[in-house]
């Protein structure tokens, strides 16, 4: 049975900048939005929220979705990653929670979009999309039956 990655990510954009995590990745610093999994007993806003918060230490409303992705890492891994997006009123200084983040930074889209140390070519692709300028009703996605009743 083919049983996918679910994956969340967010961008976050404040002031013409966006909001990227920095981790050590086999010894390479890499940049990523705040993503990770979706863990039981989580709907998929509930899972953005957590992973901002664990990855910044930022607690903002998430205002809309912007795209699933069907992607096989390198690895040949498969992934559902699905996109959110927060359209922040400043750029909040940030105080990751998670060991495996070293810090964040506010960078242009230029420079994501040149970056060299991006953790997946999915980084880019999700500012691609931002740029595109698609925006979808987190009423899109529901939570249905036990324990999101």
């Amino acid at each position: 049975m083919f049983k996918p990655n679910v994956t969340v990510a967010c961008i976050v954009h404040a002031k013409n900048k966006f909001l990227v995590v920095e981790e050590t990745v086999n010894g390479k610093a890499t940049w990523n939005q705040p993503a990770g999994h979706l863990e039981a007993n989580e709907t998929l806003i509930q899972a953005v929220q957590r992973e901002l918060w664990e990855e910044t230490g930022l607690t903002l409303p998430v205002q809309h979705f912007l795209k699933l992705h069907q992607w096989i890492a390198p690895d040949k891994t498969p992934f559902l990653r699905f996109l959110f997006l927060i359209e922040a009123q400043e750029q909040y200084e940030t105080q990751p929670h998670d060991s495996d983040i070293d810090c964040c930074h506010w960078v242009s889209a230029d420079e994501i979009i040149h970056c060299q140390q991006l953790r997946s070519p999915l980084v880019r692709e999700s500012l691609l999309c931002y740029q595109q300028g698609e925006r979808y009703p987190l009423s899109l996605l529901s939570s249905f039956g036990v324990p999101f009743n």
